[in-house]
């Protein structure tokens, strides 16, 4: 694999993690406007969203 393969690889990588973040986030919305956030569904989603929020800040710390 290249270098510019890799790189693309990286940056495909950093909008898909993007991306569910913001899935996550739009379905925790929702979730919380029905006031169900004491639900499973809710806490999965909830360490789903810090787990990609830490990806994402560190892909953001290396340029990505």
């Amino acid at each position: 694999m290249t270098d510019q393969e890799r790189l693309a690889a990286f940056e495909a990588f950093a909008d898909d993690t993007r991306a569910e973040l913001a899935e996550i986030n739009a379905r925790m919305e929702e979730l919380r406007a029905q006031n169900k956030v004491k639900t499973a569904t809710y806490r999965q989603l909830f360490a789903a969203r810090i787990t990609l929020k830490d990806i994402d800040r560190r892909l953001s710390d290396h340029g990505l």
